[in-house]
């Protein structure tokens, strides 16, 4: 794995982190709810709102930079990391509240992307693909948006964060691999070129309706369930399009590089689980005491 591309994705992820910690503090100052949209506008001249904007940006350079280094199977599973670093920041800036659940479950994280990161190296893979495959898979993770989103109209805020914050990872994760090829045409062809291809407009369009569902997510209150699901599901889309679109794979010589770096992957994922879960629980024990 190149060190420096790894160092870019985990730096990138506490930009993610910190945007989504800002963006959660400003709609909880302005009283913002889900889905309104006169609310989220209000938003925009918000100063810590732009503050979070700009720690965004910046998280997206750095992925930027990380993918032109490394390849979407290695780089955007660091990204999980994101609900590492939103604990601490959680906890100081929207005071959210820390369990030793919720400390495991980063605990464990931080092992499972310690071993995929010692033992995970890429083999193989192109860096973009014929035009069809791209509109198939789009087509299918557009279909399964419009599922959740149609599912998260009912049931309490917690559900909602997690199925509106999963659509948004969903998102971002098929943004991030059309980052890849616009990456390499910029290289290639020039940045006019980049502007001029189909690729970069499917980018954007990915990018801003995660972006603006993240918000969604977000004004729930439910930061660690909204992140969690975000940064979960955004590195197995990633992945999958990766391995699907991308023909990326890791490094099977040795055969248990391999099998440790998925279990460990699968271990990373199963910590970012934990503590969803145990916000969830947190939320649940703390409604008698708000009632």
């Amino acid at each position: 794995m190149d060190q420096l591309a790894a160092v870019l994705a985990l730096v990138a992820a506490a930009s993610f982190a910190l945007a989504a910690t800002l963006w959660q503090r400003a709609s909880i100052d302005q009283g913002v709810e889900p889905g309104d949209s006169k609310g989220m506008l209000k938003l925009v001249t918000n100063t810590v709102w732009l503050l979070g904007l700009g720690a965004q940006v910046v998280g997206v350079l750095l992925q930027m930079a990380a993918l032109d280094r490394g390849r979407v199977a290695i780089i955007q599973p660091l990204l999980v990391t994101s609900i590492v670093w939103a604990l601490p920041l959680g906890y100081f800036l929207t005071q959210q509240r820390i369990t030793r659940a919720h400390v495991l479950g980063a605990t464990i994280i931080v092992v499972g992307l310690a071993v995929f990161g010692t033992v995970g190296d890429p083999a193989g893979g192109v860096d973009d693909a014929a035009g069809l495959d791209w509109m198939l898979a789009l087509l299918v993770l557009g279909v399964v948006c419009a599922g959740l989103l149609v599912l998260s109209s009912r049931g309490e805020m917690g559900r909602r964060a997690a199925l509106v914050g999963a659509t948004a990872g969903i998102l971002y994760g098929a943004s991030a691999t059309l980052m890849k090829p616009v990456v390499e045409h910029w290289h290639d062809d020039g940045f006019g070129a980049m502007l001029a291809d189909w690729e970069f407009w499917a980018m954007a369009f990915c990018g801003l309706v995660g972006f603006y569902l993240q918000q969604v997510s977000l004004a729930t209150g439910k930061l660690v369930t909204s992140v969690a699901t975000v940064s979960v599901v955004n590195p197995i889309v990633s992945v999958a399009l990766g391995a699907i679109i991308l023909q990326e794979r890791l490094d099977s010589d040795p055969t248990w590089h391999w099998v440790a770096a998925v279990a460990a992957l699968a271990v990373a994922l199963v910590g970012a689980t934990v503590i969803a879960s145990a916000s969830e629980e947190t939320t649940r024990e703390a409604q008698p005491a708000i009632a």
